[in-house]
């Protein structure tokens, strides 16, 4: 059965450390572990969510861009278990973007990141994938993947004045949308 798992938030050590390597994918309790996040992050209304959120140290994470509250202009694609993730190869082009984190619960951040990049990751059935990522599912890739080395995305605001709370970014988004 598929469960919404709760979520740590900053300040928890798990989220500051290195996630080990997914040996055994076919696990079934690893299978189980993807199952949640994927409830998780949409019951969550989140775009992504790492395994290291639900105090797994694990190299995994899940993308799953859709149109949400949290962010109603993402677009749409099937949530998708990205098991020991890398980026092999991006862009020069650098570009911010606000982003929120379930773990960081009522902040935004403008975050510069890699407008595109190109990818590889393990999927649950245990497959090698190669992807190339651009814009926000770009974003999303390199903001989970930050997790599983132990970053925040408050770790990469160049400005204070880059932070906003959640309340504010909604407004923003709404005078855009």
């Amino acid at each position: 059965m598929t469960a919404s798992l709760p979520i740590i938030h900053v300040g928890n050590p798990t989220l500051r450390h290195q996630a080990a390597v997914v040996e055994d994918i076919h696990a079934p309790a690893f299978q189980q572990l993807i199952d949640d996040l994927i409830a998780t992050a949409m019951q969550a209304n989140g775009v992504g969510i790492a395994a290291p959120q639900v105090a797994q140290s694990y190299r995994l994470f899940i993308v799953a861009s859709r149109p949400n509250p949290r962010y109603p202009n993402a677009p749409e694609m099937k949530p998708t278990a990205m098991i020991n993730p890398k980026i092999v190869a991006h862009s020069k082009e650098v570009v911010k973007g606000w982003e929120g984190c379930l773990s960081v619960p009522g902040m935004r951040g403008l975050v510069p990141r890699y407008q595109a990049i190109a990818v590889e990751y393990t999927n649950r059935h245990g497959q090698l994938q190669q992807q190339e990522l651009t814009d926000f599912v770009a974003r999303i890739f390199q903001h989970e993947f930050d997790h599983l080395n132990g970053v925040l995305f408050i770790d990469r605001i160049e400005n204070p004045s880059d932070m906003i709370t959640e309340q504010e970014y909604q407004k923003i988004v709404s005078q855009t949308t």
